[in-house]
């Protein structure tokens, strides 16, 4: 039995997930149980770049801006902003009555403490910082920041979905180190995470932070007001797809975040939930390689790999047989959308796996080991793993083929050690849709050596094309310069995309409010 009959017999059978232990609740208490991407191994949303980290941080840190389903920033923390004419000073000044979680009033110095440790870690946020003239707060509810050269991005910046976001926490906590993990966890945002119910494996909690004031206007993703309609938010932590699905049907979980293609037949055939596409920009699946160490440190590998890879294999493992969910994706930015380009594509996934083994050859590879980090709790990057350990020894390497899980892998990953002494040379991810449409919000299409995303890829001509972006007139020399981006990144291979995909999310009909984008997004969402 293959593993796809093997799920959807086991979920099909509909038995009862396993009972966690949950404390008393207060009578009446509105709970929403919701079964996350992964397990919360960690919860520092600025130390990594994990979805998961990212989506549970939305809840607990508030934003500065953040952007609506246009994907246009719009003010969240932020009561007014001004520019200087020559743009290169802005003066922001907070909304009155925020406050953190432990009843203290939020402060412009926790602001500029939450930015400063933020731009360590983003690429974009290195950017501002590279051009920083001075950031300081004015008075308590008062910072300015000065500027060497316009930044006309600078809002989208505060305001972008990917991780690292630009969420604020208290100065104290803001100044740790942004290379050590943070080790209290109080925001500003809607929800507080009860730390004492935190079960790393198992559930994480969230109650609702009643001082809260959530602005006026209606919500759309991150902006507007987010208004929680329950009192109290568990994810309970599923990795095995049969066990999750076997819950949301039997009514002991609410919402599911990411249910497996194979499963949205069964899932539909009951008429107590609903199941529909989360997001439809969709996600581009990634085959991430160190380029810091052998044998991905020669970029004629690399191309070997991207060259003898088939994006069908892929994206048929992730998504099942339903030719509607995928595409096949030649370059690196989400297609339908402006920026989308094929520039220099034209050996992405191509599936000619002897050339591969004949440009692996020409390379010189010297049968270093290939250690291969892939995560076995994510439908996503397991389904990945497998078809690449096959690839791999297909083409003649010498595959270290290492199973383990989501949150290992993302401590892992961040390791420039040498793959013998606990580094790596590839893992698997997948990055939305709405994170790669330019590359204002997309790390892992950067190229600036040590300051790029994990694997460290250091590739002039991409980084050069990226400026040209930046410094854009208008929307023509905007997409000349992704043209330039695409085919620089294809020719030195940031990383291989292995396709576009979409996926599903499937809810309760007692639960309602929940829109289609990026992130989980909690407030607007009650259950009857």
């Amino acid at each position: 039995m293959d593993r796809r009959t093997f799920l959807k017999g086991s979920a099909a059978l509909g038995l009862a997930a396993p009972q966690i232990a949950r404390p008393a609740l207060a009578q009446g208490a509105k709970v929403l149980r919701f079964v996350p991407q992964a397990n919360l191994a960690n919860f520092d949303p600025i130390w990594g770049t994990q979805y998961v980290v990212r989506n549970a941080g939305t809840l607990v840190w508030d934003m500065l801006y953040g952007v609506d389903a246009q994907l246009k920033p719009q003010r969240q923390m932020v009561e007014s902003e001004e520019v200087s004419g020559d743009k290169l000073t802005w003066t922001f000044r907070l909304r009155p009555g925020l406050k953190w979680h432990d009843g203290e009033p939020v402060l412009a110095k926790d602001v500029v403490a939450s930015l400063t440790r933020w731009m360590a870690r983003d690429p974009i946020g290195l950017m501002i910082r590279g051009i920083q003239d001075d950031l300081a707060a004015a008075d308590d509810k008062t910072f300015q920041w000065r500027l060497k050269k316009p930044f006309p991005k600078l809002l989208y910046a505060l305001g972008k979905t990917n991780a690292p976001m630009a969420l604020m926490m208290p100065e104290r906590i803001a100044k740790t180190d942004p290379f050590t993990q943070i080790s209290e966890y109080v925001g500003s945002g809607p929800m507080k995470f009860v730390r004492n119910e935190w079960v790393p494996g198992a559930r994480a909690v969230f109650e609702t932070f009643t001082d809260y004031k959530p602005r006026d206007e209606p919500n759309s993703w991150l902006a507007g007001g987010k208004r929680m309609l329950v009192d109290r938010v568990e994810w309970v932590i599923m990795p095995d797809a049969a066990t999750a699905s076997a819950a949301l049907q039997n009514g002991e979980v609410d919402w599911w975040e990411n249910p497996i293609s194979d499963l949205v037949p069964l899932l539909r055939k009951n008429s107590n939930l609903n199941v529909d596409i989360a997001d439809p920009l969709g996600n581009v699946g990634s085959f991430r390689m160190n380029h810091l160490h052998p044998p991905f440190d020669n970029p004629k590998i690399r191309q070997a790999v991207m060259t003898a890879m088939s994006q069908e294999d892929y994206m048929r493992a992730i998504v099942g047989d339903d030719d509607s969910l995928w595409k096949k994706l030649p370059g690196f930015f989400t297609p339908g959308t402006p920026l989308y380009s094929e520039a220099g594509g034209g050996n992405v996934g191509k599936g000619d796996i002897k050339l591969g083994q004949k440009l692996l050859k020409e390379a010189g590879y010297k049968g270093e080991p290939v250690v291969c980090i892939v995560a076995q709790d994510q439908g996503i990057t397991k389904a990945q793993g497998d078809i690449t350990a096959d690839l791999l020894k297909q083409m003649g390497f010498n595959v270290d083929f290492v199973a383990t899980d989501w949150g290992t892998t993302g401590t892992r990953r961040a390791s420039k050690a040498p793959p013998s002494q606990g580094g790596w040379n590839m893992f698997h991810t997948w990055h939305a849709g709405a994170d790669c449409i330019n590359p204002a919000g997309y790390p892992a299409v950067r190229a600036s050596g040590d300051k790029a995303w994990f694997g460290w890829p250091n590739i002039p001509p991409v980084e050069t094309a990226i400026a040209e972006w930046f410094d854009a007139a208008d929307p023509a020399a905007e997409k000349a310069a992704i043209d330039k981006v695409n085919a620089a990144a294809c020719e030195g291979v940031v990383y291989v995309p292995t396709g576009f995909f979409l996926g599903y999310q499937a809810w309760r009909k007692n639960v309602s409010g929940i829109v289609k984008g990026p992130i989980p997004f909690t407030w607007g969402v009650s259950k009857a």
